[in-house]
């Protein structure tokens, strides 16, 4: 029999053992960490120490934000009962026309607090779909009209929308009730309360860093739940006044975020395109909006939309254009696209009671100083292009036209597995940026324009030459 004493030093040999390997899993991702820094420095010498200069003057508060006004919006929206795209759009009181009308009553509001200078556009149309039946429908879209101050950006137009239309369990059912408080009257509300933002006075066109330079529109859509209807006419509509699309933000289920330790982060979907290296305008977009408004603020998806679902951004991203969606953290399904009802102890419906306005105006104001920064940055640089395959150094090169208001370009690098991009150098003028000792294969580049009042553009990835590598020759028979 073994005695007491060696049992004991057993024991304290097993747990100092069981102890050594607790500590190296813990150390594990520092040593890591440590391993991953004797990869070979690039640049050798240390890189430059670019000018940086500090965001916009300005930045929209949160104590600004009227969410006395978004909750009264929301709740003019539920009192029409429906808002089905195939409901009523002459009655007052009830069906989508009575959820169009609170809409322009409410622009027309701060139409008027603007001095004039907010225009409210109605833009009626027909479209049809699988889930409008055979005929064409009537519907409308809104427009609230901002007009940039710089003639050669004024035709360039940042874009935020909400849609109005509510759906209940059955997509074509225009009777049954369907609240739709928070899809989308959460994105209504946010779309307005960005227009009453940005366009009062003190916002825009007084003072050194208030002026907007490009075109903002700030966007009600319908037809959303019968296949985008809206969107695809608003993408239309803006080709057929010869704007350029510079951002399209939807804002589409953003009004709760029910889990506990909130607020939470609002999720940004952006999708990759067609773009191998995971930098599609779309993309791009959503790495400004985390940068504006700050990782505490913005989660970002890198998948174009929810699993399996879809909003009003797609036209605009399958177009090619940066086009995102703003959704909150977690959603309730069971208030959403469900006829209002009581079902084994659990209630459904898309009912006021279970919004969070905390939230819903952290989710205006980060769309309001995305598109503040944006529409007051130059116009992106072109031809972004990058040289310098099987040489030591990298080659970003870009066009851009004069610009008096532009300090300058800042040329951003990323390691290829690396979800932001980092800034590598400031240059004053367009044309070709060496980047000594780094080398073309472990790194993505860009290239985005800065103002002098600190407002930085999307950033213009960098076309490369792609070249297959040599195969067999077949020999002719």
């Amino acid at each position: 029999m073994r005695s007491w004493t060696s049992t004991v030093h057993g024991l304290a040999r097993k747990t100092t053992i069981a102890a050594a390997v607790a500590l190296l899993v813990v150390a594990m991702p520092a040593f890591a960490q440590q391993a991953a820094s004797r990869d070979p420095a690039e640049p050798p010498q240390a890189k430059p120490q670019p000018k940086m200069l500090p965001r916009p003057l300005g930045a929209i508060s949160r104590q600004s934000i009227d969410e006395k006004s978004m909750r009264a919006l929301i709740h003019n929206l539920v009192s029409c009962g429906t808002r089905l795209t195939l409901s009523s759009w002459t009655d007052p009181k009830r069906g989508i026309g009575c959820g169009r009308d609170f809409v322009v009553a409410r622009l027309n509001e701060i139409a008027k607090d603007s001095g004039g200078k907010l225009q409210i556009v109605g833009d009626k149309f027909e479209s049809k779909s699988e889930r409008t039946g055979p005929n064409p429908v009537h519907l409308e879209n809104v427009y609230a009209i901002l007009p940039g101050t710089d003639p050669k950006l004024a035709k360039t137009v940042f874009i935020v929308v909400g849609d109005v239309d509510s759906r209940p369990s059955n997509v074509m059912d225009p009777e049954a009730d369907a609240p739709g408080a928070d899809d989308d009257g959460s994105g209504t509300a946010v779309s307005v309360e960005c227009a009453r933002l940005l366009s009062r006075p003190e916002a825009n066109g007084h003072g050194k860093f208030g002026s907007f330079r490009a075109t903002l529109l700030f966007g009600v859509l319908s037809g959303e739940e019968q296949g985008l209807l809206g969107a695809y006419r608003l993408l239309d509509w803006t080709k057929e006044q010869g704007y350029t699309v510079g951002a399209m933000l939807d804002n589409d289920i953003v009004g709760a975020d029910p889990a506990s330790g909130g607020p939470h982060r609002v999720r940004v979907f952006s999708g990759n395109g067609e773009i191998e290296d995971a930098d599609s305008p779309a993309r791009e977009l959503a790495r400004a909006i985390e940068e504006i408004d700050g990782r505490n603020a913005i989660r970002m998806i890198f998948r174009q939309d929810r699993y399996g679902r879809g909003g009003d951004h797609f036209p605009f991203y399958k177009a090619g254009l940066p086009a995102v969606r703003f959704t909150e953290p977690l959603e309730d399904y069971n208030h959403q696209h469900q006829t209002p009802r009581t079902e084994n102890g659990v209630e459904y419906g898309d009912f006021e009671k279970y919004l969070n306005f905390t939230f819903m105006g952290n989710v205006a104001r980060d769309n309001a100083e995305v598109l503040r920064q944006l529409s007051m940055a130059p116009a992106p640089p072109t031809n972004a292009r990058l040289k310098g395959a099987v040489t030591p150094d990298a080659k970003v090169s870009w066009a851009a036209e004069d610009d008096p208001e532009r300090a300058g370009f800042e040329v951003l690098w990323r390691e290829t597995t690396d979800p932001r991009w980092h800034v590598y150098d400031f240059v004053t003028e367009p044309g070709e940026a060496v980047l000594k000792g780094v080398s073309t294969d472990n790194h993505f580049f860009a290239v985005r324009s800065v103002g002098k009042n600190g407002a930085r553009s999307i950033a213009v990835p960098t076309e490369m030459e792609r070249r297959a590598p040599p195969g067999p020759t077949r020999s002719s028979q």
